[in-house]
């Protein structure tokens, strides 16, 4: 087989991207407060800082918006949308939203009451302001060696089952609403779960009658590490292998802005009738109609198609390899992350990069705005800015939208990471001079140590 990686789609239609020079990005910088959300996309050169809604469409994709029934209730786009859903999540009730974080709040605003605890492997940003908002707990439970970047391991994304146990016997059954496991698992690294891991954790569930909820965001990203890494399913396709992870499940919130190929839309679902006759009420309340739900009939199609092309064992392969290619790089001439390659992302371990610079001045947001001077790349920090003080890593996530840049753009990316590695060592840290009550990251302002102090 060639060892060359090369994009199994053909390039139909460009976007043109736009130089700056490192004078002009110092002045963007500073007009941004040192925080890369602000920046306008027009001054971004490579745009790593999501795969959320920033992949290209498939010509399948287009040809089926042409099909969008935009009637507000019992739409024919909904009706795909929901049989293509079912199909590979198998669950009775398919509830649109206009993204994940709508279905996150719903769920939560349903499920949980104060003094909850919802467990997760990791809870992403939205997922756990969604829980805190309502007043209820969150819980983080990976393995160890999701806690350490370093460690090599298949499936560092696996929850600890007896830390469950032991939490949902300290709390009380009647505290605990829900159990969710992220696939995979965002914030410590794009690590997958494994299948074995899945069981463990959905048999602790049923034994303490808890439902089990996925964050599907990545699933078929999830699916491919269990065939390529997990015995007995190398001859198991990505499908198949999705629909019997969910098969575990009790339901799922779902962005399809990663893993269904389209710029916009989620869903939640649920096998419980009573909770989604709750949630419809809700959507109705504040998102839409359960067959639209907040969308158009357009996107419910995209996703419809978005979320078969992404279990294509051809598209996954590339996925996953020209991900590692970046990471397999950089590493090899010394720069720390996290190990092994994740699915969607690379993420730099800013505390090993920039091991002068205190967590307290947020050493991930300055080796991420270093990257923006040094090369026009946007990236975004996941670490002490996301998470506060418990936050147990402090990483540079480097996301990679899904059929948009070439082997090109990413040898480009490689190039830029190293020449910031060289210079390491000037990088001065950071402090806040704005934070929003939550969720902070994405407006704060920030401005260098060394200019107040």
């Amino acid at each position: 087989m060639p060892r060359t990686i090369i994009e199994p789609f053909r390039i139909k239609s460009i976007e043109p991207i736009r130089w700056t020079t490192r004078l002009q990005r110092e002045k963007l910088l500073r007009a941004a407060h040192y925080n890369l959300f602000l920046l306008p996309a027009d001054d971004v050169l490579i745009d790593l800082l999501t795969d959320s809604g920033t992949g290209a469409m498939s010509t399948h994709q287009w040809a089926a918006i042409m099909e969008g029934d935009e009637s507000y209730a019992g739409s024919k786009s909904f009706e795909r949308f929901r049989v293509s859903a079912q199909d590979i999540f198998g669950y009775r009730h398919v509830i649109p939203t206009h993204q994940g974080r709508a279905a996150e709040r719903i769920l939560f605003s349903v499920t949980c009451k104060k003094g909850d605890v919802v467990p997760n492997n990791t809870h992403f940003d939205t997922t756990r302001a969604n829980v805190e908002f309502v007043g209820a707990e969150a819980v983080d439970l990976v393995i160890a060696e999701g806690r350490d970047p370093r460690t090599n391991h298949p499936f560092k994304g696996n929850m600890d089952v007896r830390a469950l146990e032991e939490l949902i016997g300290r709390v009380g059954r009647d505290h605990v609403p829900l159990v969710m496991l992220t696939v995979t698992n965002n914030s410590g690294g794009g690590q997958p779960v494994s299948m074995e891991n899945i069981r463990h954790v959905s048999a602790v569930c049923r034994k303490h009658k808890v439902p089990l909820y996925f964050d599907a965001c990545r699933f078929a990203e999830n699916s491919y590490f269990i065939k390529v890494r997990e015995k007995s399913y190398e001859s198991k396709t990505p499908k198949q292998i999705a629909q019997e992870m969910f098969s575990y499940g009790d339901g799922c919130t779902m962005s399809a802005k990663k893993d269904g190929m389209a710029n916009i839309g989620g869903f939640l679902c649920t096998n419980d009738d009573l909770l989604a006759q709750q949630e419809k009420d809700l959507l109705i309340l504040t998102e839409g109609y359960p067959t639209y739900g907040g969308l158009a009939g357009r996107d419910l199609e995209a996703i419809a198609v978005g979320l078969q092309e992404a279990l294509e064992e051809d598209y996954l392969q590339y996925r996953i390899a020209s991900t590692a290619y970046l990471g397999n790089h950089i590493a090899e001439h010394g720069v720390p992350i996290v190990q092994p390659p994740g699915g969607h992302a690379i993420y730099l371990d800013a505390r090993a990069f920039l091991p002068h610079i205190p967590a307290e001045q947020f050493p991930a947001v300055a080796l991420a705005t270093e990257l923006y001077l040094e090369g026009g790349i946007r990236s975004v920090e996941i670490g002490r800015l996301m998470f506060g003080a418990s936050a147990k890593m402090d990483l540079v996530r480097l996301a990679i939208p899904r059929r948009v840049y070439t082997q090109s753009h990413i040898d480009y990316v490689v190039e830029i990471i190293l020449e910031v590695w060289k210079k390491r060592d000037a990088i001065r840290g950071l402090q806040i001079t704005y934070e929003a009550p939550f969720l902070r990251h994405f407006t704060a302002k920030l401005e260098p140590v060394s200019e107040r102090n």
